[in-house]
């Protein structure tokens, strides 16, 4: 049974077509990237996924119970860390947290509670009131209050957005631990190279579609963009290497050049070429292709 499944689901708001037909399964364990520019439908998904929102058509579950027609089941699983500072400004962070608790029905969870607030270095400030707390600490707060009821499905919406790189860190250190544990994860990011670093396998989204759906490893390696970076201490481009250059104003401002290559068998046969010239490298290293790289292929639908 799939941790959260996603079935032809379609949303609309008048003339806009938010969601276009999205499909995407996402199994027990895994750590899934869902990734898109704006607009490109992903709040507008993770709305419906909560029970915030409700599709026009199509049907999403958690752990096998549908999202509207088993709400309060589908709930109990599930913890959102939303994209906007949402707090009450009228309790401590421990109060904030223990009414949480009480919202699943949960008591005498204080020492998970603990737990929480000590990985996410919110301890200090358990008996602190929400309003008097920095941005930082509101997003440590927001973790803290979807993960209180230990759901299987954790999904975070930006969730490091605006945030200093120690937070970033802590964050990614509790939220590895809690994936390795078996809880499933489900992030969307702008820090793409978190998105790389983390994810085992990601979808993209592209005007409310899922246009790229596979293993990380896989789209990096489907996707030409390594790039032979040379600077050339003597010399010209040979003509034959010229249509390589990932930059044509290169061609006209200099001796360093960009060239596109594709795996590493590709590297030599530029060398012996530069070589016949007579060109002499000064310097070059194998630059590879990143998340960022496919992202922005993917984007410009280059396949």
């Amino acid at each position: 049974m799939a941790a959260l499944q996603i079935v032809n689901v379609e949303k609309r708001y008048k003339s806009l077509q938010a969601l276009g037909g999205v499909s995407l399964s996402v199994e027990p364990g895994e750590f899934f990237g869902l990734l898109g520019p704006n607009g490109a439908g992903k709040t507008t998904l993770i709305s419906i996924i909560a029970g915030l929102n409700r599709a026009d058509s199509g049907t999403v579950s958690i752990d096998g119970h549908d999202v509207v027609s088993d709400y309060r089941e589908a709930r109990k699983r599930l913890g959102v860390v939303p994209q906007e500072l949402v707090f009450d400004p009228f309790f401590t962070v421990r109060e904030t947290l223990r009414m949480q608790s009480g919202y699943f029905g949960l008591k005498r969870n204080d020492d998970w509670i603990d737990e929480v607030m000590a990985n996410l270095d919110l301890t200090n400030k358990a008996d602190t009131n929400t309003r008097a707390l920095s941005g930082g600490m509101k997003r440590r707060v927001l973790v803290a209050q979807a993960l209180v009821h230990k759901p299987p499905v954790i999904v975070l919406d930006e969730p490091t957005a605006g945030v200093d790189v120690e937070l970033r860190q802590t964050l990614w250190k509790f939220i590895s631990r809690l994936n390795r544990e078996g809880h499933t994860i489900v992030l969307t990011t702008h820090y793409l190279e978190e998105a790389q670093a983390l994810c085992n396998r990601i979808a993209m989204l592209k005007a409310g579609k899922v246009v790229a759906l596979d293993s990380t490893s896989a789209l990096l390696k489907r996707i030409s963009g390594s790039q032979l970076i040379v600077h050339l201490a003597r010399g010209a481009l040979p003509d034959g290497l010229k249509p390589l250059v990932s930059h044509p104003d290169e061609l006209v401002s200099g001796r360093k050049y960009t060239l596109r290559v594709n795996e590493y068998t590709d590297v030599e046969p530029i060398l012996a070429t530069l070589r016949e010239a007579g060109a002499v490298i000064d310097d070059m290293h194998l630059q590879q292709a990143d998340l960022e790289d496919v992202f922005i292929q993917i984007m410009e639908g280059e396949k």
